[in-house]
């Protein structure tokens, strides 16, 4: 690809889309600033106009990612309709569906270490991705005596780990990695017994 320098057309997104494929190709710490560059054709030294430095290249991948993500679960909670219970596990597969299409946004997000207060931008943007699951998992604690009543934001956390070790672990289709039952359904089951475990679900259904 030809060097295009600095009357490239949108090179703050180009170096992002480029730093996504090189993340889904080699991690989040195996590539350089320069092999963005090359990667959107343009000198190493126009990154600098856009970027400080490799960590802040992921930081807006994970920006970006945050805000795809938020919308996502907001799609699939629907405000609790047809039932917290049903758009509840319409979130878990919404998670899995993410982890997939988008997975150098997913790893910019969860595995590259970064710290998610690393700048104001992301902490909120952290801080929106989670609030659908807060909402959900506050809607299902209502029916939960007051007493015997987790804090939705361990409830959220519970089921956010739970999701994440399903993509880890199942859902990624890498060599080795072969799920015994489809992703989905296995996490739509641990969701299912968990909540069984709060007395949210009848042990009959």
């Amino acid at each position: 690809m030809p060097k295009q320098g600095y009357h490239h057309g949108n090179l703050r997104q180009a170096l992002v889309d480029a730093a996504l494929s090189l993340i889904e190709e080699k991690g989040p710490t195996g590539f350089t600033l320069s092999e963005a560059a090359r990667a959107a054709g343009v000198t190493p030294a126009a990154v600098y106009r856009h970027f400080e430095g490799r960590e802040d290249l992921i930081i807006e991948c994970a920006l970006q990612g945050h805000a795809m993500f938020a919308d996502l679960m907001a799609h699939a909670w629907q405000e609790g309709q047809p039932s917290a219970l049903a758009s509840f596990e319409a979130t878990g597969r919404a998670y899995l569906a993410f982890a997939r299409r988008f997975r150098g946004h997913y790893t910019a997000m969860f595995e590259s270490g970064l710290n998610r207060n690393a700048t104001p931008e992301l902490a909120r943007a952290y801080a929106r991705s989670r609030e659908v699951l807060d909402r959900a998992a506050a809607s299902l604690s209502e029916r939960i005596p007051e007493g015997r009543r987790p804090p939705a934001a361990m409830v959220t956390a519970h089921i956010w780990a739970m999701s994440h070790g399903v993509v880890e672990l199942f859902a990624r289709g890498e060599p080795g990695s072969n799920a015994p039952y489809p992703p989905e359904d296995l996490l739509e089951a641990g969701i299912g017994i968990y909540l069984r475990g709060l007395g949210l679900i009848a042990k009959d259904e």
